[in-house]
């Protein structure tokens, strides 16, 4: 037994000697780095030149590497060649996007994205007669755009540090899950600032991660959190006639900056307002210029009745600075629908077809002929081209199964010209609403929240959600500036598409000019300076081919396009006829046809307004317009006190933005600059009779105020 355990005490010596030898050598290498580039990193690189000397190979690929992350483009090493001994005689390091633009996908109607964009940046490093490499040959120009912002998603900036890596072997070996070992990190770094993205902390891919217990004590505690984290935090409770708390909404001011650049159409998801879950959470969502989710707050319904609804709505609203959108969309319910035409009485409302789609089991799944009446209304609302077609298929379902006296379909059917998309081809809805088979709408908290999820466990998870939303943003952003998807045809009008739009809605419009490929139209009859064209398309439906026509119209005066089809009108996406007949005609794209909301070259405002979960660290453009709103805020409070302040400070505004653009240091947006995200946030209780504001003098809220009023709704939300 004694030998055994000296035996077992020796391993145990030898095992702390390895890992102490490789913490050593890690030590080491992280010496060489600050050696290179400072201890924290920000040291910046000069600009390569012929004649730079470096000491090995390694040493100038450091160097390269850090001057490619300061400038924003990636590295890869294109070619090098031994000398007769052996040893490395020089090499090449170069863009990662030089070469020849080529896709490798076996069908050239569906190319792939490609990273080679003929990119000739690069450098020469020779051995000489000393032993060190020195720079021969230095190509500095670059082909495409550089983002230093976007540099740390290119894989050769993804690396992590010694000390990262000490850090997350404990976590390894106690099988922390993923989502806590990037955490972890994040506690130290912005995750805008880490090299690599959550998936790449993996540790277990299996296990899914399990949310904690809780109460709505939570609430009080998550409304705390948020305000210490973030001053533009918002939150209003609003309770009935005997302070009982109907709803709860909060949002913060990157959710208001956002609703300025995507807050056309939205969606109010009520996915959670069922017995199925345990959280009564509602959210107000868009989609980005990827036709990712994007959310505009959020709330909580304690009370499902129209009053409770309006209230919501009117404190959303408020917050938005009563600028409603455009287009809503929402579940089919009538106390929605009643409360969305009292608050947002001009706005669209539309249903979610999806929704309602998938409401027919429960609806018909007991009946005989469940699978021939799901076939029959899918075919009914997919496949008709036009309001009479659906009419026309309508009648004949409800004749082939006798469905005439059936209640939920009377109902649909009322409301048809709310989610039937013959009906909604004319509205704008930005993608967001299915109008073919398999399409789905996803909720901002899918894979956070299931059917066990408590109120505790949500809030716990909040600032791991939206980080993860605003990193998968940051990835698209960086995938659509970093490659390309090659053109499919030689038309100039595709060429412009793919210039500007993000990669997921370049392949919308690429869907369009695959599409043309089978349409055909005829020789135009002139009206004035109007051609008209019959644009036939087969169109495939249940392994059939179906020939529609549409009438197209060009308008030579103004190169305007219109097409019955209304693609355009309700996705944003140029379609197939239109796109048959401009190219038929050599015509240029108008620029009205090139939304700014698909493009990927603006910079948008709320990327850099300061969330709660986010304090900016590693974004210095975010970090610096961040000071810039607080102190423009400052100004506005002293000067809004009267006429003469206030008309000053426009006018020193003015000059300075004048002065600015005159040097070049203002920077494109998606929405007039004028229009700033910080507002005075207030706190209040809302009542239909009574309502209690907690304001501190500066407009603000005190620590004693806002503990008073969360401890409110904790007691009110007990009882």
């Amino acid at each position: 037994m004694a030998e055994s355990s000296k035996s077992s005490n020796a391993e145990n010596t030898n095992v702390d000697r390895v890992r102490n030898l490789n913490v050593s050598l890690l030590d080491k290498r992280e010496n060489v780095m600050e050696i290179l580039y400072g201890k924290d990193g920000s040291e910046s690189a000069e600009e390569p030149k012929v004649g730079m000397s470096f000491s090995s190979e390694e040493e100038v690929r450091l160097y390269y590497m850090k001057y490619a992350k300061q400038v924003g483009f990636g590295v890869s090493k294109r070619s090098s060649k031994p000398g007769d001994n052996g040893k490395l005689r020089y090499f090449t390091l170069a863009c990662v996007q030089q070469g020849t633009p080529k896709s490798n996908a076996s069908n050239i109607l569906k190319p792939r994205p490609v990273e080679k964009m003929g990119c000739k940046a690069k450098i020469n490093a020779a051995l000489t007669l000393d032993g060190r490499f020195t720079l021969s040959t230095v190509v500095l120009e670059h082909t495409h755009a550089l983002s230093p912002g976007k540099a740390i998603f290119f894989r050769c900036h993804k690396r992590l540090g010694s000390k990262a890596k000490r850090k997350l072997e404990p976590n390894e070996i106690s099988g922390i899950h993923t989502s806590k070992n990037f955490k972890s990190l994040v506690e130290t770094k912005s995750s805008e600032n880490l090299p690599l993205e959550e998936k790449d902390y993996q540790i277990d891919k299996t296990r899914q991660h399990q949310l904690g217990v809780g109460g709505s004590e939570a609430l009080r505690n998550f409304f705390i959190r948020m305000q210490q984290k973030n001053d533009h935090f918002f939150y209003v409770m609003d309770a009935d006639d005997e302070c009982r708390v109907r709803n709860v909404f909060w949002a913060d001011a990157r959710c208001k900056a956002a609703y300025e650049s995507f807050g056309d159409v939205i969606t109010f998801d009520t996915t959670y307002l069922t017995k199925a879950y345990k959280i009564p959470l509602v959210s107000f969502m868009g989609v980005n210029h990827h036709g990712q989710l994007i959310l505009f707050g959020c709330g909580l319904i304690l009370s499902e009745d129209t009053n409770s609804f309006v209230s919501l709505f009117e404190s959303w609203l408020r917050f938005m600075n009563c600028r409603a959108p455009n287009a809503i969309i929402t579940d089919q319910d009538k106390t929605l629908q009643n409360a969305i035409a009292r608050v947002f009485p001009r706005a669209q409302h539309r249903f979610c077809l999806w929704q309602i789609i998938k409401r027919l089991p429960e609806n018909f799944g007991a009946h005989s002929q469940y699978e021939a009446i799901k076939s029959s209304l899918q075919s009914c609302v997919y496949d008709s081209l036009s309001r009479d077609e659906f009419e026309e298929s309508w009648q004949k379902l409800l004749e082939r199964y006798n469905l005439h006296d059936n209640a939920w379909l009377n109902l649909l059917y009322g409301d048809r010209h709310l989610w039937v998309p013959s009906y909604l081809k004319n509205t704008f809805l930005a993608g967001m609403c299915t109008i073919q088979r398999g399409e789905g709408m996803n909720s901002f908290f899918d894979d956070y929240v299931n059917s066990k999820t408590t109120l505790k466990q949500f809030f716990e998870q909040f600032d791991n959600v939206l980080r993860r939303k605003v990193e998968n943003e940051m990835t698209a952003d960086f995938n659509s500036f970093s490659t390309q998807i090659p053109c499919i045809t030689h038309y100039s009008i595709e060429k412009q598409f793919q210039e500007v739009y993000t990669i997921t809605k370049f392949k919308e419009v690429q869907d369009e000019f695959r599409g043309f490929l089978y349409c055909v139209a005829s020789l135009p009859t002139c009206e004035d300076s109007i051609h008209l064209y019959q644009v036939t398309d087969e169109i495939k439906v249940d392994g059939f081919i179906k020939r529609a026509k549409f009438c197209v119209a060009f308008n030579e005066d103004n190169a305007e396009v219109k097409c019955p089809c209304n693609l355009f009108e309700f996705k944003g996406i140029l379609c197939r006829h239109a796109l048959r007949v401009l190219t038929m005609l050599d015509k240029d794209l108008s620029s009205k046809y090139i939304l700014d909301r698909w493009r990927k070259d603006l910079k948008r405002k709320y990327t850099f307004v300061k969330s709660s979960y986010d304090d900016l660290s590693g974004n210095l453009e975010a970090q610096r317009y961040d000071k810039l709103t607080k102190s423009f805020f400052e100004v506005a409070l002293i000067a809004s006190k009267s006429e003469e302040a206030c008309m000053k400070s426009i006018s020193h505004v003015s000059r300075l933005k004048g002065e600015l653009v005159h040097h070049g240091s203002s920077c494109d947006s998606s929405t007039p600059s004028h229009h700033l995200p910080v507002a005075s946030l207030g706190i209040s209780m809302q009542a239909p009779h009574h309502t209690l504001d907690v304001m501190d003098q500066d407009g603000g809220m005190s620590t004693t105020n806002q503990d008073v009023h969360v401890n409110i709704l904790f007691i009110y939300m007990q009882s």
